[in-house]
């Protein structure tokens, strides 16, 4: 009766994970409404303290403060140390502790691994944390010597140091996380750096690092060796490279003209704004031109983009680009009357297309859902609030300016679909529904017209 008892209420993976992230999220409310958090004379409201939080955990970027300003020395390190565990997961940063200590990894614990790293199986899941880890670390690290060398030219060796590794950390994990609001003179995220190449390219290498997941990571790393990549490493750089092409091309098409954002730009100003803002819309939630300037045409484009988000196993949200391609070869099947979606000589089984497909239309119907509630509860334009709502579920962390407007109740509803993007809503579906029994009969077949 014991035995049963326990294994009655043992929990699945997918709920290890939710209540793991629901622990961080709070412990980080906690942190961040300390008097030792905030700058000067300040104050954070619980509501505000838990919407950083969870915004930081969940790797979204959204902020209802001004980080730079708002934020002391030891409010910042808290955001950015969320950042970093929401980012690589909890659970890896668990098995790091476990490894230094030389503790076995269990069985449990490697299934909970394998639901956080999206992996296939358990085989090798350690391995494949171990890689994760020292990837993370190497990116980072680069990426901070990068920016600190940058900006020691205009602030000092040690702002500079400091703001290398919290904008690394923050850009390369796609928060969008930045401290220059504390700088009176400068705009938010990376505007300032608009036409710089430098700063360019090293934040568009942290957002695409972060983004491809690090499986694939993995597999560039081993190519010189094996001369070979895996499906799913085609894949998605394949269609990484596309979405950022076309974005950054049609971004330059829509805001060519405009005087608020590429207009007044220099050739290569206009070239490094579309080419990081396409880049960045999928994920990263950091800006080098005002998106709330940019034409509805491009800022309906970049809710598009927001939509498809990064690739699995990444920090990134969305519907992942992977569903994003199975999506559009069904499509292209069906148009050339083909029965199967092949990739790369490679035939998609019927699990993973059922899979795309839901994964696809719950987040769509979430999405729905959430602005039109949003539109009675807020007064906002629709736009703007279709464009938070899908940056928040999407974990992208662009803004149109409505999160810091929104009421408790706005704040409190995003909150909750920024964890609910984070897990993803099938994740979230196997932790309410139990899995129903296998059935040992099937139903007669059925007809329906479709068109």
């Amino acid at each position: 009766m014991i035995h049963n008892s326990k294994k009655r209420f043992r929990l699945s993976p997918p709920q290890v994970l939710a209540i793991g992230f629901i622990l961080i999220i709070i412990a980080g409310s906690i942190l961040l409404s300390l008097p030792i958090s905030i700058a000067g004379e300040g104050q954070m409201t619980w509501t505000d303290a838990l919407f950083m939080a969870t915004s930081a955990t969940c790797v979204t970027g959204l902020s209802v403060i001004n980080t730079g300003a708002h934020l002391s020395t030891f409010g910042e390190i808290v955001l950015i140390f969320l950042v970093q565990i929401g980012g690589l997961g909890f659970m890896t940063m668990s098995t790091l502790i476990a490894l230094v200590l030389r503790r076995r990894i269990s069985f449990q614990e490697r299934l909970i691994l394998q639901e956080a790293m999206n992996h296939e199986s358990t085989e090798g899941i350690v391995r494949l944390v171990r890689k994760v880890l020292i990837y993370a670390l190497y990116i980072e690290l680069a990426g901070a010597v990068l920016y600190a060398i940058r900006w020691s030219f205009e602030m000092p060796i040690g702002q500079a140091v400091y703001f290398g590794i919290f904008h690394s950390i923050s850009i390369f994990n796609n928060a969008g996380f930045d401290l220059f609001g504390s700088m009176p003179d400068r705009p938010g995220s990376l505007m300032h750096y608009v036409e710089d190449p430098f700063v360019n390219i090293v934040s568009m290498l942290l957002v695409i690092l972060g983004g491809i997941g690090f499986i694939v990571i993995s597999d560039l790393l081993t190519y010189p060796k094996n001369k070979k990549l895996t499906l799913h490493s085609k894949v998605v750089l394949s269609a990484s490279a596309a979405l950022i092409f076309i974005g950054a091309l049609v971004i330059l098409i829509f805001e060519f003209t405009n005087t608020h954002t590429l207009q007044p730009l220099s050739a290569m100003g206009k070239l490094l704004s579309s080419l990081l803002q396409s880049v960045s819309s999928r994920s990263a939630g950091i800006n080098t031109i005002d998106i709330p300037s940019m034409r509805q045409a491009t800022q309906f484009f970049i809710i598009i983009m927001m939509f498809i988000g990064a690739s699995p196993g990444s920090s990134g949200g969305g519907i992942k680009v992977t569903t994003f391609v199975i999506l559009v070869g069904a499509v292209i099947a069906m148009m050339r009357g083909q029965e199967e979606i092949v990739l790369f000589r490679r035939r998609i089984s019927k699990d993973r297309i059922y899979k795309a497909i839901t994964f696809t239309l719950l987040s769509f119907s979430l999405i729905v859902i959430a602005t039109i509630v949003l539109t009675i509860t807020e007064s906002y334009p629709f736009l703007g609030v279709l464009f938070e709502v899908t940056s928040a579920y999407a974990t992208a962390g662009m803004s149109m300016g409505l999160s810091s407007q929104l009421t408790e109740f706005g704040k409190v509803f995003l909150v909750i679909l920024m964890f609910i993007g984070r897990l993803g809503p099938v994740t979230l579906a196997y932790i309410l529904i139990p899995l129903p029994e296998k059935e040992h009969f099937r139903y007669p077949e059925g007809k329906i017209t479709i068109g």
